[in-house]
């Protein structure tokens, strides 16, 4: 017997409608990249959303075509979330720090046939657009007087002529739930990147979890600021979790420098804010230097690398901003498991609770999760003994779009490249990427607990740690270092500062300075890459 409900399905169309009937004199404030601020509501959002759509109808796309971005986080960025995806068609959300030579491999391997993009990237598309026969339409979004007169660029449109003369009413297709609604491609560190590619059903039921208390816990009360891109990963699914919620969105452009961030954060009373650790760097050095405190920030969650526990410190001691650690990937949509005290918890000493909150949490409602040993059996939930974390639920890839690599799965399950222990409470931590963990003496050295204790040293700006061969125990640790500027710190000094802190095995051999970490496309450190720089060292030990 079959309940008797209705049947509706989940698409991101119902969202933007709930966003518009519900909370549509809600604010969405971007700072544009002619460096003015733009102000306007849900309401707005929605109707230039239907003139998006009937754009792309009058272009005559089919369902499912892919219409691409390279953008920043703004109103207009937000505007083809809903309009591309409601219509029935696939957003393809570009990052723009990719190499011009794998933007043009992924607009092609996407079959995109528009793309939209900010005046910030018209020199990449300049440059990627021979490349790329298959896109029919350009558009710049922004206003038809800001468009260049020879950009080079073929039908190249500015996105206020390519929408402004369109109908704002639009009734919004309905069909399967699981259709295509959007795609990101991994970073691609090695090979050709890969795509995940989302549905209108898990983006959906992303956007529920996500808002949930023990998640983001987004309401119309907050005041929200996502740093995190919205070319990567839907920007954690904010997005779409803000219009479930109907709560206030600050978009921050491409001005993420510490200043500008602060600035929006203090004028829009920014209450929850989220990104990765580079930009809350920036951020607080910028506080710490001029004396500033927040006055409506309470809560950020950290996320795309381990958070140092100096920031966590920072955030909650200096500003009382809680911390929530979380963590996830380009294949999991990406939300996988945030950092939350349970009520047992709440007794505990600061010492004992911060403990916990290092961690990257439990798995939120929907997703599951296992470590597995390299027989690929379970391992218990002990806290303490280290697998590969596997993960599966309604919003993690089966498989990659066009077949790209073969099955990826286990068993059914999604391997997710972390090493990672789970307590008995099920709060997960990742200890390593398998590609970067040390194994030494047959012991493994987390290289995450290496950096995490330079970058409590107050001379550090960053730290990289990655291991080296040696004749003995096959691989020993050392810290590469980038020091803050007008500070110093020695090879000796550094390597003291780990005493009592780590095992005295675990105690990295040396210590290198560098001008900078190589970083990637999404801000995450490029071990590959370092080793490459440091292929000529040689361990003192060795």
């Amino acid at each position: 017997m079959l309940g008797l409900m209705q049947n509706q399905p989940l698409l991101i169309s119902s969202l933007i409608e709930h966003a518009d009937r519900h909370h549509g004199d809600g604010e969405i404030v971007s700072r544009r990249v002619e460096g003015d601020i733009h102000r306007y509501r849900w309401s707005d959002v929605a109707r230039r959303a239907r003139q998006v759509a009937n754009a792309l109808d009058g272009m005559q796309l089919l369902f499912s075509d892919r219409v691409a971005t390279l953008a920043w986080n703004g109103y207009r960025h937000l505007e083809l979330y809903f309009g591309v995806s409601g219509s029935g068609r696939v957003l393809h959300t570009i990052n723009p720090r990719l190499h011009p030579e794998q933007i043009a491999w992924i607009a092609n391997h996407a079959e995109d046939q528009v793309l939209c993009f900010d005046m910030t990237f018209l020199p990449l598309v300049q440059a990627v657009h021979a490349r790329c026969p298959g896109i029919r339409q350009y558009v710049a979004l922004c206003d038809e007087d800001r468009l260049p007169r020879d950009s080079g660029v073929p039908n190249l449109v500015s996105y206020e002529s390519w929408i402004g003369g369109q109908p704002t009413t639009y009734a919004w297709p309905s069909f399967d739930e699981n259709s295509a609604s959007s795609m990101c491609y991994t970073s691609g560190t090695t090979g050709n990147p890969k795509a995940a590619l989302y549905s209108h059903r898990s983006t959906i039921l992303h956007a529920y979890a996500a808002a949930l208390p023990d998640v983001m816990s987004l309401s119309a009360r907050d005041s929200v600021l996502p740093v995190v891109p919205m070319f990567h990963v839907n920007a954690w699914g904010i997005p779409y979790s803000a219009a479930l919620t109907g709560c206030k969105l600050v978009f921050p452009g491409g001005a993420l420098d510490g200043k500008s961030v602060y600035d929006l954060v203090e004028q829009e009373q920014v209450t929850f804010a989220a990104g990765v650790p580079t930009v809350w760097q920036m951020l607080l050095g910028h506080m710490k230097q001029n004396g500033l405190r927040f006055t409506a920030l309470k809560r950020t969650v950290i996320g795309g690398s381990a958070c140092p526990p100096a920031m966590i410190d920072a955030f909650r001691e200096e500003h009382g901003v809680d911390v929530l650690h979380a963590w996830g990937m380009t294949e999991m949509s990406p939300l996988g498991t945030l950092c939350t005290l349970k009520n047992k918890h709440l007794a505990l000493p600061p010492a004992e609770q911060m403990k916990i909150r290092l961690k990257q949490g439990r798995a939120i409602f929907g997703v599951d999760m296992k470590i597995v040993g390299d027989d690929g059996q379970e391992l218990p939930w002990d806290g303490k003994t280290y697998g590969d974390l596997h993960v599966k639920g309604p919003w993690i890839v089966r498989e990659y779009f066009k077949g790209e690599g073969g099955d990826p799965l286990v068993n059914g399950w999604f391997p997710t490249g972390d090493v990672a222990t789970i307590d008995a409470d099920g709060y997960m931590q990742i200890t390593d990427r398998s590609k970067d963990v040390i194994k030494s003496g047959g012991e493994w050295i987390s290289s995450i607990d290496i950096e995490n204790i330079a970058m409590a040293h107050p001379a550090v700006q960053m730290a990289a740690c990655v291991g080296m061969r040696h004749p003995k125990w096959d691989e020993r640790p050392i810290v590469a270092v980038v020091k803050k500027p007008g500070m110093d710190v020695s090879r000796e000094e550094l390597l003291k500062f780990y005493e009592g802190k780590i095992a005295k095995w675990q105690v990295p051999d040396d210590v290198v300075f560098v001008e900078a970490i190589p970083l990637g496309a999404t801000g995450k450190m490029l071990k590959t890459r370092l080793r490459e720089q440091l292929k000529d060292y040689k361990l003192p030990s060795a």
